[in-house]
């Protein structure tokens, strides 16, 4: 499957907002938004023309971003969202957010979320007492996600949690932080996804 290698420094740079992809650093004054906030390459200063087909794509390629998401997946997820009952485009970020790397990272247990696909690829990551290394698993209300014994004492995970010491957690999360552990209460609502997408504009563009 492709995989994109290239800093993704350069992806906030892209939609011109941070997405804070790179845990720590994007709170710090050397993430790229702040030294470097305009679009990649010999043309980044200038604007283009944004037409409503534009606008509709780069709300799109962000979330795909945000998410760490290919095309392909991102697109089996509308199809998901479109086949459920209620708003596709809160059903579309209600399966995003739902996702154990997302859950993991609103946790606290991962400074990122592509740090979080890391924890549970090397099986660092149970579900209700069991191993999960699927980044993509859905999680459900009533499940808890830990982290498994032999890796607490790991320093990427202590210090993503000293780094999300601020941080509020979402009210259909309840998190242990001193044993590394959440239970998810429910599915969350909309206005409690904090994600910096406007999802019917990704609506509208897939139902051209």
């Amino acid at each position: 499957m492709a995989r994109y290698t290239e800093s993704v420094c350069k992806l906030c740079r892209r939609e011109r907002e941070k997405l804070f992809l790179k845990g720590a650093r994007c709170f710090t004054d050397k993430c790229a938004m702040e030294r470097k906030p305009y679009v990649p390459g010999e043309k980044g200063r200038t604007r283009s023309r944004e037409t409503e087909y534009l606008i509709q794509l780069r709300e799109k390629q962000k979330a795909k971003r945000i998410y760490g998401l290919q095309e392909r997946q991102f697109k089996n997820y509308y199809k998901k969202a479109s086949a459920q009952k209620g708003i596709t485009g809160e059903n579309l970020l209600r399966l995003l957010e739902t996702r154990l790397d997302s859950v993991a990272y609103l946790m606290g247990l991962a400074a990122s979320r592509s740090e979080a696909r890391q924890l549970i690829s090397h099986g660092h990551v149970r579900v209700s007492d069991r191993k999960v290394d699927i980044s993509s698993f859905q999680v459900k209300p009533g499940q808890i996600i830990e982290i498994d014994g032999r890796s607490k004492d790991m320093d990427r995970i202590k210090s993503a949690l000293e780094l999300s010491s601020g941080l509020e957690v979402p009210e259909w999360l309840e998190v242990d932080r001193e044993n590394l552990k959440g239970t998810v209460l429910r599915y969350p609502l909309r206005e409690e996804i904090k994600a910096p997408v406007r999802e019917q504009l990704i609506v509208e563009l897939y139902s051209k």
